[in-house]
């Protein structure tokens, strides 16, 4: 494994086996690298002639400095997992080489970011579409793999490769949860035991929420059911609890069977914000 922190030497390697022309396949992370980013990398070697993986701890999308601040960084013990799993490169950027001067271009996104995380964390999806572009131009992947547990992240992503024309496939990976259902994520790191006890939650009120819309309950019935459930739950906040078109994100008021729709939810956990989603008609 090599790991590489700049573009000019990404295109010195990329020489190398130009001539053999296999497909490149790109896995952009934040680090803090679990069992979930791992299953995106057993896809990205499985599909691709050479796998690379970024590790950046990206600023422009935190919209609270202090999450910034806050979010793990184990960059070793990250590229000894990576190096053990057989990746071929890793890019581990500093910040002035992602960004050498402030960037003044604002991707919108249109309702697709008016919504959920989009509405809770302003300018969040403008700097997820700024650095995914940066990598897409800088290592040009003709793969790309993200997991299903950043669902409306996956939507922005899938936009903008189809609106700016971007020669990648995309491979969208499933979530990947621990036994009790907690999907896999760098932020439960910072959940003391007792709050990791009560973040299954999020997992279990989804469940919930989809046996009951599957058995003929109003979507209105099913919030309510779900804001009882965790209003009962102490040192745990519910930002949202929504039912939405999977891939446009438009909010439904109800359930619609004919329709591909998801259950995303949004709670603190002590001062931890988690995020999940589970499909109810795939």
């Amino acid at each position: 494994m090599q790991v590489f922190n700049t573009p000019a030497e990404w295109a010195a390697i990329r020489l190398q086996f130009q001539s053999k022309n296999p497909s490149i396949g790109l896995v952009p992370t934040m680090g803090a690298l679990h069992e979930g980013h791992l299953g995106l990398v057993t896809q990205c070697i499985k599909k691709s002639g050479v796998s690379v993986v970024s590790i950046f701890v990206n600023p422009t999308q935190f919209n609270n400095p202090e999450d910034f601040e806050k979010y793990p960084n184990s960059l070793q013990e990250d590229l000894d997992l990576l190096e053990k799993a057989g990746v071929d490169y890793v890019f581990v950027p500093e910040v002035k080489t992602m960004y050498p001067q402030e960037t003044n271009l604002k991707i919108d996104f249109g309702s697709l970011e008016r919504v959920l995380e989009g509405a809770f964390r302003p300018g969040h999806f403008n700097g997820v579409g700024i650095i995914v572009s940066k990598l897409f131009h800088m290592i040009q992947p003709d793969l790309a793999f993200f997991g299903q547990k950043d669902l409306q992240q996956v939507a922005i992503i899938k936009r903008m490769v189809n609106d700016l024309s971007f020669p990648i496939q995309l491979e969208i990976v499933s979530t990947r949860r621990e036994t009790d259902g907690l999907a896999l994520s760098s932020r439960n790191r910072r959940l003391s035991p007792s709050e990791r006890e009560k973040a299954l939650i999020l997992y279990q009120s989804m469940v919930l929420a989809k046996k009951e819309l599957l058995e003929g309950k109003s979507w209105f019935e099913v919030q309510q059911t779900i804001q009882r459930e965790f209003e009962k739950t102490e040192g745990v906040d519910l930002e949202y609890f929504e039912l939405v078109e999977t891939d446009q994100f438009e909010l439904f008021t109800d359930f619609d069977p004919q329709k591909k729709n998801s259950i995303c939810v949004a709670a603190y956990v002590g001062e931890v914000r988690l995020i999940d989603n589970l499909p109810v008609i795939s």
